[in-house]
């Protein structure tokens, strides 16, 4: 069995989120468990973890994740890789990401599969930076747009915002639903809630939420 060390992380806005008491533990608990599939896949063993819940934001961000700096120190002592269930589960910092290939510690992601070298990686953090700020943009322009036509924006619960926030959140999701966009919504739902995703609210999905989402991706009014 080949070795290799385990990484986990939770974000602490993740944590924050109305009604998530218990949610980092389940959290840790559905990365380890893809970690340990694909370990029982591909014939590694984990012979050391690191958790914590901290922030990935910042090309600095190793600075404040010091369970991250322990496990690129027993890597480089034992000359094995380090696996995280998926790429965010670094950074979602394209910066940050190429500062700890400099660390010349080589990175498994879980998702991605065994045989994604360095350059992918970089191509992975680089598209999803990128969606980020188109969804930003994407935003700013559906709020203009709704400020030029006399809707008042103060209001964080003003219409045009709560569908802007709502349009931003849908797209963040489309890539997660992909792989399971031909099951059942109870079957989505529970696939969601075992991959630690929360809704907008923080809470559990339910074959309602994953419909709402479903459609707001089609393009259909909620």
């Amino acid at each position: 069995m080949k070795p290799l060390i385990a990484y986990r992380r939770l974000s602490k806005e993740r944590k924050a989120k109305p009604g998530a008491a218990l949610r980092p533990v389940l959290g840790l608990e559905a990365q380890q468990f893809a970690i340990d599939h694909f370990c029982s896949v591909e014939g590694y063993e984990v012979v050391g973890e690191f958790s914590e819940i901290e922030t990935g934001k910042g090309f600095d961000a190793l600075e404040r994740r010091p369970e991250l700096a322990k496990a690129l120190a027993a890597a480089k002592k034992l000359k094995c890789p380090v696996i995280v269930h998926k790429l965010d589960r670094l950074s979602r910092d394209v910066a940050f990401i190429a500062g700890l290939m400099t660390q010349r510690v080589p990175f498994i992601v879980a998702e991605l599969g065994p045989n994604v070298d360095p350059f992918m990686l970089h191509i992975y953090a680089a598209v999803a930076e990128k969606e980020r700020r188109m969804i930003g943009d994407r935003t700013k322009l559906a709020l203009a747009a709704a400020k030029a036509g006399g809707t008042k924006l103060g209001s964080p619960t003003s219409p045009a915002l709560l569908k802007a926030r709502a349009d931003d959140f849908a797209e963040t999701m489309r890539a997660h639903v992909a792989p399971v966009i031909n099951l059942s919504l109870t079957r989505i739902a529970g696939y969601l809630n075992g991959q630690n995703i929360a809704t907008p609210t923080g809470g559990e999905w339910q074959s309602e939420t994953v419909r709402r989402l479903l459609n707001r991706l089609k393009g259909i009014p909620a």
